[in-house]
């Protein structure tokens, strides 16, 4: 089981905020990582100190959640489960073959990326001294400061330029991986449309049938919504509560009014 949590909230092109909850510990793995990642790479652009800080301190992080465990052949498992799924669909009539081509290209070349980078694709990263200093102080209390980590104060003084080729350096190493899980969770979250719900009493259950395979849910509501939804669950069934939000001094609380909204199961 699944527990409850607040959900990863997205947002569609129109303004319209989704939610998502993972339903496995893989896909709880795959969102954490892209969520990283794509912090990563927005701060890595930055040129100033803090922007250089975040990217080691997110870089530190990916590598806890990519030490645990073997993530890489988590992503394998998924790549193969989902390139058997697009070759199901290349005898179905309506099929667009040319995108599904290149998808199962694209996948194809991901997975060949990712066996590329060999099991000790962390291990020149867990080597450097200099990320070991920052990650050992990291974990006290502004244990990062000049007097703390000089080398890392002067490190930061150098050129953006100079700068961003160790950054680029660290980063190639999981880029493989962390880009496969983020084409990964684009084809899951396009697999499913989304279907119009009405929560009664704000609130809504639902049992997967044994036949369908569900790994993430999507919670769309209206833009500008006072509401938001808490989701508990696993892959046979699952409840979303929707909670009304007004201040951060008020404890959000179920509301008692039918909420219009729309769900992809994926």
């Amino acid at each position: 089981m699944v527990n409850s949590a607040t959900s990863i909230q997205t947002q569609t092109a129109s303004g319209e905020p989704f939610y998502e909850q993972p339903l496995s510990e893989r896909m709880r793995t795959f969102l954490r990582l892209e969520f990283l990642f794509r912090q990563l790479c927005y701060n890595s652009e930055l040129e100033t100190n803090w922007a250089a800080r975040a990217t080691i301190s997110t870089l530190l992080e990916i590598m806890a959640i990519l030490s645990r465990g073997d993530v890489r052949s988590e992503v394998h498992k998924e790549i193969d489960l989902q390139l058997a799924t697009l070759e199901r669909f290349q005898n179905e009539p309506g099929v667009d073959g040319g995108r599904l081509d290149t998808l199962v290209r694209n996948l194809t070349a991901s997975r060949d990326q990712v066996t590329a980078t060999g099991t000790g694709y962390l291990q020149p990263l867990k080597d450097c001294g200099f990320l070991s200093a920052i990650k050992h102080r990291s974990a006290i209390p502004g244990g990062t400061c000049e007097f703390d980590l000089p080398e890392y104060s002067h490190w930061l003084r150098q050129p953006f330029a100079r700068r961003l080729e160790d950054i680029d350096t660290w980063i190639n190493a999981i880029r493989p991986l962390c880009e496969a899980v983020c084409e990964l969770l684009w084809l899951i979250r396009e697999s499913a449309q989304p279907v119009d719900i009405v929560a009664e009493g704000g609130m809504y259950q639902h049992a997967v049938q044994r036949d369908v395979k569900c790994q993430l849910l999507r919670v769309s509501l209206p833009a500008g919504s006072t509401l938001f939804p808490e989701i508990s669950g696993s892959q046979h069934r699952f409840t979303v509560r929707f909670l009304d939000w007004s201040t951060i001094d008020s404890r959000a609380i179920q509301t008692n009014r039918d909420v219009a909204f729309q769900l992809s199961i994926c």
